[in-house]
């Protein structure tokens, strides 16, 4: 079977990842936050790019506006259209749940479609960006329902902009630990890993709620946060930090 050489972008709130697939295959990656393109504008990402594709598309969460500029410029590098991938009500071995399928967002779903190609038992599905998905999905590529809420950054960005004293976290600080575990001396440290064990508490409370249902799920996390979170969970999970784009890989090469 021969499958397209395609360029693929997983356009989120914060960043943009874009993968080249070959051969049925994500071959090479990068990313570029929003914040430099706007900056530098779109020839800080287009001279990394491969220029001779057989097609391109994208899932995108950035909205219309960006969308526009973005195949604009990608359609003249590559010299062909690019598409944008939409959610389905099924497709490609996932049934989605949602009443109104457009409704769930395109990098859940791709993500899903991702997983289940490899994973063929119940999985917990968490996207950890900007904001954190969570999506549960049986073995069968039935999707269970989801879960959306604040990442990170945005729970630290809000106690600074909607409390009077606290600081304003912009990384991860160094971590002053207190007497006890989890516990930390330090207001810039107490705001982010309080954030993180929102974030944590979230995600064990998914997979505790598909197990007592009577799932046994595998736990796959991506994002740009899914590194920092992974060594702080209290149950083993996969790292996947191409999934949305092993998502999209198969929705271009058409495979049942």
């Amino acid at each position: 079977m021969k499958f397209p050489r395609a360029l693929l972008f997983d356009i989120g709130n914060t960043r943009l990842k874009w993968g080249l697939a070959e051969n049925g295959k994500i071959r090479r990656t990068g990313s570029i936050n929003h914040e430099r393109l706007r900056e530098q504008g779109f020839a800080a990402l287009t001279t990394r790019l491969p220029a001779k594709v057989d097609a391109v598309l994208a899932s995108n969460v950035a909205g219309q506006t960006f969308a526009t500029r973005l195949s604009g410029v990608i359609s003249l590098h590559c010299d062909c259209d690019m598409h944008f991938a939409r959610s389905a009500a099924s497709g490609f071995g996932v049934t989605n749940s949602y009443r109104q399928a457009r409704r769930l967002g395109v990098d859940r779903w791709a993500a899903m479609i991702g997983v289940h190609a490899q994973i063929r038992k119940a999985v917990c599905i968490v996207d950890a960006g900007t904001a954190v998905t969570i999506d549960a999905l049986d073995k069968s590529g039935q999707h269970l329902g989801g879960q959306i809420l604040p990442g990170v950054r945005l729970m630290t960005d809000a106690l600074t902009r909607d409390t009077s004293d606290l600081p304003a976290v912009k990384r991860a600080p160094p971590q002053s630990h207190g007497a006890l575990p989890g516990f930390v001396n330090s207001t810039g440290s107490a705001i982010y890993t309080g954030s993180m064990a929102a974030v944590c508490g979230a995600i064990e409370k998914a997979v505790h709620s598909m197990r007592s249902a009577g799932y046994r799920p595998a736990l796959v996390l991506t994002g740009g946060d899914a590194s920092r979170i992974l060594p702080l969970l209290n149950a083993p999970a996969e790292h996947r930090p191409n999934l949305v784009l092993e998502g999209l890989a198969i929705m271009i090469e058409g495979k049942p």
